[in-house]
């Protein structure tokens, strides 16, 4: 543990490009294109910009799911969003989402393209627009919608809070850690609680909020989250750890992990998807490029 000096924050707050530690790049203070860029577009309706970070393989879950229930028009095109690169900040990516994040979709099926951003405000069109994923009753939907809001709300604590502070900040700060460890072994307990009642999150079927919170609380029990397994002590977490190994033998989740992903396995890595085929014939180790 390394020594900090009291901080006392200034008057007035002045950015410093060099701060944040890693992934500092891919954050400034204002919103905003840097650069005219153009976006790509495909030939099916649906054009989803993103990369497999938690927050983008629940789209790419959702649609690998409703490819395997027969929907032919979730057929998709998934460009990769470089985050490291900036292309978030690009002036297509900003018109999608003026909020410069991960993923964006577009659905050019109507007469006017509809825009959609914000991870769970994707999920819940493609309920809609596909009628699945989702409880048609108002109990079983208004439980759905309350799993799927909880994990918006929370997991910012998951990533930018305990995932900055314990693996990405430049100083490791004992408050920082503890505080939001804290949180996240609450956050963990409240769905350890939750999985005791029921095989899935929202009640007995799988839903659009098991898709939201499995790339997130999911990945962290399997430790596949910032190498904090250990230091979360995860195998406290039984019923979340049954629930995460039942998700992952869903062929469906296991495509959705392998689109736009730039790391790991190059076998696992698919950076853009536009076919079913793609997950036979373009992962990086067919394509000789196994590192971006």
């Amino acid at each position: 543990m390394c020594a900090m000096t009291e901080y006392s924050p200034p008057r007035v707050w002045v950015w410093s490009r060099g701060a944040g530690g890693a992934f500092a790049s891919t954050n400034r203070p204002v919103a905003g294109p840097t650069h005219d860029q153009a976006l790509p577009v495909g030939k099916h309706p649906l054009q989803l910009y993103s990369l497999a970070t938690p927050n983008g393989v629940k789209v790419t879950t959702m649609l690998e799911e409703l490819l395997a229930l027969g929907h032919a028009g979730a057929e998709y095109d998934a460009w990769l969003i470089r985050i490291g690169d900036g292309d978030q900040f690009g002036s297509g990516f900003v018109e999608i989402n003026p909020n410069s994040k991960i993923p964006a979709m577009v659905d050019r099926s109507g007469p006017e393209p509809i825009r959609v951003f914000e991870s769970g405000s994707i999920l819940l069109y493609l309920a809609e627009k596909f009628g699945a994923f989702i409880p048609k009753d108002i109990k079983g939907r208004t439980e759905c919608l309350n799993w799927l809001f909880w994990q918006m709300g929370s997991a910012p604590y998951v990533g930018g809070g305990f995932g900055h502070f314990y693996a990405y900040a430049p100083h490791k700060i004992e408050y920082a850690i503890d505080r939001f460890a804290m949180e996240t072994k609450r956050q963990l307990d409240v769905l350890n609680r939750r999985l005791a009642q029921s095989r899935y999150i929202a009640g007995d079927d799988y839903t659009i909020a098991d898709m939201a919170i499995f790339p997130w609380y999911g990945w962290l029990v399997e430790g596949w989250l910032y190498n904090a397994a250990e230091f979360l002590q995860v195998q406290e977490y039984q019923h979340v750890q049954r629930w995460a190994t039942e998700l992952l033998a869903r062929p469906a989740v296991r495509r959705g992990r392998m689109v736009n992903r730039t790391f790991g396995d190059p076998a696992s890595q698919l950076h853009e998807r536009h076919d079913a085929s793609d997950f036979a014939t373009k992962t990086q180790d067919k394509m000789g490029e196994g590192k971006v």
